[in-house]
C-alpha cells in the first residue's frame, strides 16, 4: 500500500469523524433549543394556569356573594309571606266565628219559621174545611173548576196575543213584500205568456189527407216510424193532429209534415230525408234557444249539455205557459229580489233559470222534475247551493239557503201573475173538489167553499168544538197539507171562520 493511499484513507476517516462530530453537534444544539422552548412553554402554561386559578377564585367569590344576596332576598320574601298568611289566618278565624254566630241566629229563626208554618198549615186546613162546607165541593173538585177557568182564560189570551202578533207581522210583511215584489215586476216587465206548442198541422185541402196516408197507409206508417209520433187523421176539416209525449219529437214531426205538405212529394224516401233534416234543424234551434236564454238571463257560461237541455224547454208548456220563457223570467225576478234582500245575485239567477230544467226530461225518467233536474245539473259541476235551490223549490227537500227561498218565491210570482198560465176545465174542477175534500176531512168543519178560481178556501167550523186557538192551528195545518199533497199555480189562501151566535126567545 502506497503513501498516497494511506493519506487518502486518513483523510476519509478524518472526514467521516468530522461529519459525525458536526452532526452530533447539530443534534445536541437542536435538543438544547427544544428544551429551552419546552421550558418556555411550561413557564407560560404555569403562568396562565395561575391566572386562570386566580380568575376562578374571583368568579367563585362573586357567585358566592350573589347566592348569599339571593338567599337573603328569598328569606325576606318568605318572612313577608308568613306574615301575610298569619294575618289571613286571623281573618279567617274571625270570619268563622261570625259565621258560627250567624248560623246560630238562623237556626233560631228557622225554629220560629217551622213553628209559624205549623200554625199556618193548621189555619189553612181549617180554612179549606170551612170553604168545602160553604161551597159544597171537595178540594179536588174546586181545583178542577179553577184549572178549567184558568185554562179557558189562558187560551183566550193566547189566541188574542197570537192574532195580534200575526196581524202585526202580516201587515209589516205584506207592506215590505208588496213594495219589493211590485218593484221587481215593474223592472222585469215580462209579457203575458199565452202561446202553446201546437200539435195541429193545417192542410191546404182535404185531399192532402189521402196523400199523407198513402196507399194502404204506407206514408203515414213511414212518417210515424221515422218521427216517433202518432198522426191522427180525423174528420176535422183542413188539419191533422200530431200526438207525442215528447215535445221535441212533436216539434220535429210538425215541421217535417209542414215541409212535406209544402213540397207535395210525400213518399217513404222523402219522409225519412225530411225528418232527418228537420231533426238537425230542431237540435240547432234547441242549442240557440238555450244560449239565448242564458244571455237574456244575464248569466255567465254554463256547461254545453246544460244549455242544450235548457233549450228543450222551448217546446215544453205548463198550464199554457212556455217553460223557457218562464225560466228566464224567474231568473230575472230572482236576481232583482236577491239584490233587494242582500242575497247572492248570481246564485239566485242561475237557480231561477235552471229550477225547471227537469221538465225537459221528466217524460223519459222516473221521479219529480225538481229531483231529476237537481241530479242532472249536479253531474255537470253546478254548485251545491244551486242544486239545493232546484231540488227544494217544491219543498221535496229542505231549503238550506235564503237563495233557495228566493228561487221558490220567484217561481211562484212568475206562475201566479195574471195571464201567465191557464188550465183545462177538467183539471180545474178536479183541483177545486180535491181542495174542498181536503178541508172537509178535518174534525169540526161544517162547510168548505173554494173561491177565486181555487186561490182561496174558506172553512166554517163548529164554535163549540173549535176555539180561536184551534182555528189558528187548523188554518196552518190545512195550508201545510195543501202544499205537501196538491199541485197548483200560484198560492192558495186558507181562511178558517168561527162564528158564535147567541139566540133567546122573548115570551
Amino acid at each position: 500500500m502506497g503513501t498516497d493511499t494511506i493519506i487518502l484513507i486518513a483523510i476519509a476517516v478524518v472526514g467521516v469523524v468530522a461529519g459525525y462530530l458536526l452532526k452530533n453537534y447539530q443534534v445536541q444544539a437542536a435538543i438544547r433549543r427544544e428544551e429551552i422552548q419546552a421550558g418556555k412553554i411550561v413557564d407560560d402554561a404555569k403562568k396562565e394556569a395561575k391566572e386562570i386559578e386566580i380568575q376562578a377564585k374571583d368568579n367563585a367569590l362573586e357567585m358566592r356573594q350573589q347566592a348569599e344576596k339571593e338567599i337573603e332576598r328569598k328569606r325576606k320574601d318568605l318572612n313577608r309571606e308568613d306574615d301575610r298568611l298569619q294575618k289571613r289566618r286571623s281573618d279567617l278565624d274571625g270570619r268563622a266565628e261570625r259565621l258560627e254566630q250567624r248560623e246560630q241566629t238562623l237556626n233560631k229563626r228557622q225554629g220560629n219559621l217551622d213553628k209559624l208554618d205549623s200554625e199556618l198549615e193548621n189555619k189553612r186546613g181549617e180554612i179549606l174545611e170551612r170553604l168545602e162546607n160553604v161551597s159544597s165541593m171537595t178540594k179536588e173538585e174546586a181545583r178542577s173548576v179553577l184549572m178549567e177557568e184558568v185554562e179557558k182564560e189562558s187560551r183566550d189570551d193566547m189566541a188574542r196575543i197570537i192574532r195580534a202578533i200575526e196581524a202585526e207581522a202580516k201587515d209589516e210583511g205584506e207592506k215590505k213584500a208588496r213594495k219589493i215584489i211590485s218593484g221587481i215586476i215593474q223592472r222585469v216587465a215580462s209579457d203575458h205568456v199565452s202561446e202553446t206548442t201546437t200539435s195541429n198541422v193545417e192542410l191546404p185541402n182535404d185531399d192532402m189527407k189521402g196523400r199523407i196516408i198513402g196507399r194502404n197507409g204506407r206514408n203515414i206508417r213511414s212518417f210515424e216510424h221515422a218521427a216517433g209520433v202518432d198522426v191522427v187523421v180525423d174528420d176535422t176539416p183542413g188539419s191533422v193532429t200530431i200526438s207525442s209525449f215528447d215535445p221535441v219529437r212533436r216539434e220535429v214531426a210538425r215541421r217535417s209534415l209542414e215541409k212535406l205538405v209544402q213540397d207535395g212529394r210525400i213518399h217513404p224516401a222523402s219522409i225519412e230525408k225530411v225528418v232527418k233534416n228537420q231533426t238537425k234543424d230542431v237540435e240547432k234551434a234547441i242549442i240557440e234557444a238555450g244560449e239565448q236564454a242564458v244571455f237574456d238571463a244575464g248569466i255567465g257560461s254554463l256547461h254545453k249539455e246544460i244549455v242544450k237541455m235548457l233549450g228543450r224547454l222551448k217546446f215544453r208548456t205548463s198550464y199554457g205557459q212556455n217553460q223557457l220563457d218562464h225560466a228566464v223570467e224567474t231568473s230575472k225576478i230572482a236576481g232583482v229580489m236577491a239584490a233587494e234582500l242582500g242575497a247572492d245575485v248570481d246564485i239566485s239567477k242561475v237557480g231561477g233559470l235552471l229550477h225547471d230544467i227537469g221538465k225537459a226530461m221528466d217524460h223519459n225518467m222516473e221521479g219529480t222534475h225538481a229531483g231529476i233536474g237537481a241530479e242532472f245539473v249536479r253531474r255537470y259541476g253546478i254548485q251545491p247551493v244551486i242544486v239545493n235551490a232546484i231540488a227544494s223549490h217544491h219543498h221535496e227537500v229542505d231549503q238550506e239557503t235564503v237563495e233557495a227561498v228566493i228561487v221558490e218565491s220567484s217561481d211562484a210570482i212568475s206562475g201566479a201573475r195574471p195571464g201567465a198560465r191557464r188550465e183545462s176545465l177538467e183539471q180545474y174542477v178536479k183541483r177545486i173538489k180535491s181542495l174542498e175534500d181536503l178541508a172537509n176531512s178535518y174534525k169540526g168543519v161544517v162547510q168548505t167553499y173554494a173561491l177565486q178560481a181555487g186561490r182561496e178556501v174558506r172553512i166554517i167550523v163548529k164554535p163549540e168544538e173549535i176555539d180561536d186557538l184551534e182555528a189558528a192551528r187548523m188554518s196552518r195545518e190545512i195550508a201545510k197539507q195543501i202544499e205537501e199533497t196538491m199541485q197548483y199555480p200560484g198560492q192558495i189562501k186558507v181562511t178558517v171562520m168561527r162564528e158564535v151566535r147567541a139566540t133567546e126567545f122573548a115570551k
